[in-house]
């Protein structure tokens, strides 16, 4: 069984980062395999109480006339009439139980009447009836030690879609604990949690299925990820959507899942034109704006105007002209042509007066002339003279250090210094922090190849 997440549909500002934290789960996690358990035998003396034995007798006949028609059931035919004649011949079960139920003296009456709950349930679609069954099943202690996982994963599944949240939750702590194979328990018990108000505590389940799977040398599933940021979304716990937006762009890095934690990172922080300058860096260099255009369109546009307003007017041109490489701006529109023309026009003073500036910039009693020297480098793609001028910012100080910080990181990154760029992302603190963790992020995958 596997939880089912739906497309990235919505289209607009931020559209993936909406789709992402609420449509991926728009399927939900249902139950989806059968509970595999072993056929009860009928009951014995010294293993069963007398009491059982004589309580359980109508039940076993009915279970015995049922057999047939289940076996009739799986070979095909009107399927609908097949159930009627189950639940015609199954009538008096549900009182025939509740009387073996009620003789229970021993661990073995226990395991039987679970078994037979489990199995009138089955053939009566009852799901209710089949997790009561369950859980005697359980608590009589004669399933094999080999099996406690499977059984409570079960469990944890049929409670879940009964809507019994709280002994979801119960059976699927240990199974998730036991790092089991079934990776949907851990995001049954995370929205298990979630679903009864409790989305904190259903994160920290799921984080610590991750180290519990990370620790073990296995693969964390990229579900995992998007559940427990659709959990974090959904009950509005930015930060923690943020987090998990970067875990599974660090996991699994994909362009679109940059895209998305981006975006996030956005929703939930509130930028000035410069932050959001950098966040557009972000995007263009984790390859994020080759991206399906209903998604990207936007993002081109707030990056030329970020950049614009920022005054780094070669980084203008570049981003447009990808733009229109890439098919999503238009050559016919006024904001391109704008954006070209005047783009051009201050590349080229930018050009000029390199030098001149630096020269100042290095003369200069604080680092100001130094950062903006290191910011018209940056644009104009010589990250290693930028790299030189913000480094010089820093020294000299009486400047932005966080954004002078970022800014060096980027330089580092854009000459294949990863190691160097996340060592300064992390001392970027203040309305940065989440977008520097995300270039921290990028710079380790890129370290790795991706």
């Amino acid at each position: 069984m596997r939880g089912i997440f739906g497309s990235f549909a919505t289209i607009g500002r931020g559209a993936l980062a909406v789709a992402l934290a609420t449509g991926v789960a728009a399927g939900g996690l249902g139950l989806g395999a059968t509970v595999a358990v072993a056929k009860e035998k009928a009951p014995k003396a010294g293993q069963y109480s007398k009491e059982f034995i004589a309580a359980s007798t109508p039940l076993q006949k009915t279970i015995k006339a049922l057999e047939p028609l289940q076996k009739k059931l799986k070979s095909g035919g009107d399927t609908a009439a097949i159930k009627a004649e189950i639940r015609a011949a199954a009538t008096s079960a549900p009182a025939e139980l509740a009387a073996a139920e009620a003789a229970i003296k021993t661990p073995s009456d226990k395991m039987a009447a679970g078994n037979w709950a489990l199995s009138i349930g089955s053939a009566l679609d009852d799901n209710k009836l089949q997790q009561r069954g369950l859980q005697m099943m359980i608590d009589s202690e004669l399933v094999p030690a080999a099996e406690q996982s499977n059984y409570k994963f079960f469990l944890g599944q049929l409670a879940y879609n009964n809507k019994d949240y709280a002994a979801a939750v119960k059976a699927l702590t240990d199974v998730v604990a036991a790092n089991s194979s079934q990776d949907a328990a851990a995001e049954l018990l995370a929205d298990s949690y979630a679903r009864q108000g409790q989305a904190a505590q259903g994160l920290e389940a799921l984080k610590a299925a991750v180290a519990t799977r990370r620790a073990a040398g296995g693969v964390v599933p990229e579900d995992w990820f998007k559940r427990a940021n659709t959990i974090a979304y959904n009950a509005k716990l930015g930060p923690q959507a943020i987090e998990w937006s970067r875990e599974l762009a660090s996991a699994y890095p994909e362009p679109i899942s940059w895209l998305g934690a981006a975006q996030l990172v956005r929703e939930y922080v509130t930028f000035s034109n410069q932050e959001s300058l950098d966040l557009g860096r972000l995007i263009m260099r984790s390859g994020a704006l080759q991206s399906d255009p209903k998604f990207v369109e936007r993002e081109y546009i707030e990056y030329i105007e970020a950049a614009t307003k920022t005054g780094v007017p070669a980084e203008v041109v570049k981003v447009t002209n990808a733009g229109l490489t890439a098919g999503i701006l238009k050559k016919t529109d006024v904001f391109v042509t704008d954006a070209l023309r005047d783009g051009s026009a201050g590349a080229a003073r930018d050009k000029a007066s390199l030098a001149a500036d630096e020269k100042a910039a290095r003369a200069g009693a604080d680092g100001k002339g130094a950062l903006a020297s290191g910011d018209s480098y940056l644009s104009l793609e010589q990250p290693a003279k930028a790299e030189e001028l913000f480094t010089l910012a820093l020294t000299k100080g009486g400047i932005d250090k966080d954004r002078a910080q970022m800014r060096l990181g980027i330089a580092q990154f854009d000459q294949g210094k990863f190691a160097e760029a996340k060592a300064s992302f992390v001392q970027v603190g203040g309305v940065r922090a989440d977008l520097a963790k995300l270039w921290g992020a990028l710079a380790d995958s890129k370290a790795k190849g991706n």
